[in-house]
């Protein structure tokens, strides 16, 4: 049976929230020593193989068979594109909008699920935290970007932060994706490992085509790609997997969301990045937003996580 959200399920979502949200800023901290679609490709090929080598000969767990070729293809072009379109916005945008943009994905997960699943009906309140996020988002692009400390060009930004909704729209996706298949009763590693193997099979030739394949192995960038390797595409996923069993999900997901807040938190303490107040304000009311979307959802599926054994599908609900 899962258990209420206590104070060590509290204490490991906020180290996760940090690693999470510190993602996007180490990126782009080293992008000029290696591109971020370099830093994705390789860091998604060496944490596939740990996590294939961690499911199969540690855990020792019976993957489904035959899924790949239709549901693992799905998810691995899904999160492969997740991630270049956060290489390529890192190049135009900072990471504390990155951080932002990137977690508008339950928004999409949200819609995604309401056409597709009846027991994900959205009620009244939610959409109306649908409506004030999404109205958060408007905000962010419509008003002025006076202030800013970028010293990019307002349409370049502007871009950067599309292609970081562009982000969190294909994270919701994949969230449909898992949730709608054969992989909501797959282990955790399983759909993990075709993740990462699509980012890496898919973007490391993209890489070389586009000319961003350089690489400088300085400390920073080893670093960086070690932190981005073991420490996020592997450990703190299976550790947030791992929460999900024992845990009620949709309590866990309203604290996930000190991720976007600890990127922006981060994105100014390292890298001096600073903000306008449009884009503040928009980033406030979209966070509201989906706190009120999934606060309710945590209210409503109280009973039902009580009165059920955890299943594996709703380990789809945050990806990444």
């Amino acid at each position: 049976m899962r258990k209420s959200v206590d104070g060590a399920a509290t204490a490991v979502m906020v180290v996760l929230c940090l690693i999470w949200g510190a993602q996007q800023v180490a990126m782009k901290a080293v992008a000029g020593d290696m591109a971020p679609i370099m830093q994705v490709a390789v860091r998604s090929g060496v944490a596939a193989a740990l996590v294939w080598l961690i499911g199969k000969c540690i855990m020792r767990e019976m993957w489904l068979p035959r899924v790949w070729c239709r549901s693992g293809l799905v998810v691995a072009v899904l999160f492969a594109s997740e991630f270049l379109f956060i290489a390529q916005g890192l190049r135009w945008t900072s990471a504390s909008h990155m951080a932002v943009f990137l977690y508008t994905a339950p928004l999409f997960a949200a819609i995604g699920l309401h056409l597709r699943l009846p027991e994900e009906r959205l009620s009244a309140i939610q959409w109306s935290g649908m409506s004030l996020a999404f109205a958060g988002i408007a905000v962010t692009f419509l008003m002025p970007r006076d202030g800013t400390a970028l010293q990019i060009t307002n349409s370049n930004s502007l871009l950067g932060d599309l292609l970081g909704l562009c982000a969190g729209a294909t994270w919701g996706f994949t969230t449909v994706a898992v949730r709608t298949s054969r992989l909501s009763e797959a282990p955790a590693t399983q759909t993990l490992f075709y993740q990462l193997a699509g980012a890496f099979l898919f973007l490391l030739p993209l890489s070389l085509v586009a000319g961003q394949s350089s690489m400088t192995f300085s400390t920073g960038a080893v670093a960086s790609l070690v932190f981005q390797t073991l420490i996020v595409s592997v450990a703190s996923y299976l550790i947030w997997f791992w929460m999900l069993r024992r845990y009620f999900a949709a309590r866990l997901g309203v604290l996930a969301f000190m991720s976007p807040l600890f990127g922006v938190l981060m994105g100014y303490l390292w890298l001096g990045e600073q903000t306008s107040f449009g884009f503040l304000l928009g980033a406030s009311l979209t966070i509201v937003g989906l706190l009120v979307v999934n606060l309710s959802k945590a209210v409503g599926q109280t009973g039902d996580d009580r009165s059920c054994p955890p299943l594996e599908n709703r380990k789809g609900k945050i990806q990444s």
